[in-house]
């Protein structure tokens, strides 16, 4: 039997060629990650502190590149979950509640201090309901309107929490919460410094390395979730949600899944930020906040992991990196201090922003481009007919 001719308008197309894993990249960034608090703890506390807000400013930009990245839907009042997430943590692991309401006092003899393996699921989980609170009437939004609306739900959780003293003293009001504990992990109880294979580990290294390791945990889960069925589903919706509908996707549900597990990362985020400082109060969580998680999704690149990561880790540090290097530089040179380091801090973010917008509009580390043209690395060559075709239609 004689084999068909090839068709030289359908070429044959090579077989994939099958990638190690990539165990030494893989190494090095652990390596990295390992020793890096340990080479910027040489010039300061302060700088490994700035690490370990980092790296929840990466579960925050993570979290909030679900709603915006992925589904496409532009949410200004996020930092809402986090505050969700914050209070819970200490309003369950503080004695506040005791000090203020006699039958809890008389239940729990011995304080409210319940254990983080429960508070930090219980404030994932009352985040995500806020998430399926807040999309379930703004599923119909779009643009504009929905930015107008999830900024008045994130004003609405903060003036809450800021007015919750009265006549009922549940949040303390402007106040905060104060006394809050610190995360307990077995015998290790990250407040106290410790000493592992006889070196010693302090607090702050301790935080730091627990953040680490959930942020890259939640770096895994955003790769998996983007290449999942329900990740292209948020893609599509994102593309042309009238084409995702009639291509059979559940518009609604797919909407509320983002909202929810966007929300859950920022509850995840915000009880670990409470565990951390040992304090809260709502000034934390203005609108500011908001702000600056969504420009480190702009700035790292929309919808693209690595580049949320970097977008993040840029914005996070620049503070501290201004406060050892602006003020010094102003006073040598001017004698004084000319602009505070807070006030160069959003200029820096405004010009950034408006850098990002003019030169590279899908952020420093964009997603890679897809389609035929990209496939293997090579470009698909056209049909022998085709440019004659083209020709011959123009």
């Amino acid at each position: 039997m004689t084999e068909p001719a090839a068709d030289p308008s359908n070429p044959p197309r090579p077989a994939a060629r099958l990638r190690a894993p990539p165990w030494g990249k893989t190494g090095a960034v652990a390596a990295a990650l390992v020793l890096l608090p340990l080479v910027m703890g040489a010039f300061g506390d302060a700088w490994v502190r700035a690490l370990c807000f980092a790296a929840l400013y990466v579960l925050l930009a993570l979290g909030l590149n679900i709603v915006v990245g992925f589904a496409g839907l532009l949410d200004l009042g996020y930092i809402a979950f986090y505050a969700v997430g914050a209070y819970t943590y200490a309003l369950l692991a503080s004695p506040h509640l005791i000090e203020h309401f006699p039958a809890l006092a008389h239940a729990f003899p011995g304080g409210l201090h319940m254990s983080i393996w429960l508070v930090l699921p219980l404030g994932a989980s009352l985040a995500a309901c806020f998430g399926i609170l807040l999309g379930t009437p703004v599923l119909k939004l779009r643009g504009d309107y929905l930015a107008i609306v999830t900024l008045g739900f994130g004003e609405i959780i903060r003036i809450f929490l800021n007015n919750l003293n009265a006549p009922l003293n549940f949040t303390n009001g402007p106040a905060g919460i104060t006394l809050i504990d610190p995360v307990r992990i077995g015998p290790f109880d990250l407040s106290h410094s410790t000493s592992l294979l006889g070196l010693r580990v302090s607090s702050l290294l301790q935080y730091y390395y627990l953040f680490a390791a959930l942020a890259v945990l939640a770096i895994g889960v955003c790769v998996r979730l983007q290449n999942s069925r329900l990740g292209r589903a948020w893609m599509a919706i994102r593309e042309d949600e009238v084409a995702a509908r009639a291509m059979g996707i559940n518009v609604r549900n797919v909407k509320l899944l983002a909202f929810s597990l966007g929300a859950t990362f920022g509850g995840v985020a915000g009880g670990l930020f409470a565990a951390f400082q040992g304090f809260v109060s709502p000034e934390s969580f203005s609108l500011m906040e908001s702000i600056i998680v969504l420009s480190m999704i702009v700035l790292g690149g929309l919808g693209h992991v690595p580049g949320i990561v970097l977008g993040a880790l840029m914005l996070a540090m620049l503070p501290e990196l201004l406060r050892h290097t602006a003020l010094p530089l102003q006073q040598a040179l001017f004698g004084h201090v000319l602009i505070d380091a807070e006030v160069l801090r959003l200029l820096l973010y405004g010009l950034a922003t408006v850098g990002i917008m003019l030169y590279r509009p899908k952020g420093l580390w964009p997603a890679p481009e897809h389609g035929p043209g990209h496939e293997l690395g090579r470009a698909v060559p056209a049909a022998p007919g085709a440019t004659r075709s083209a020709a011959r239609d123009g």
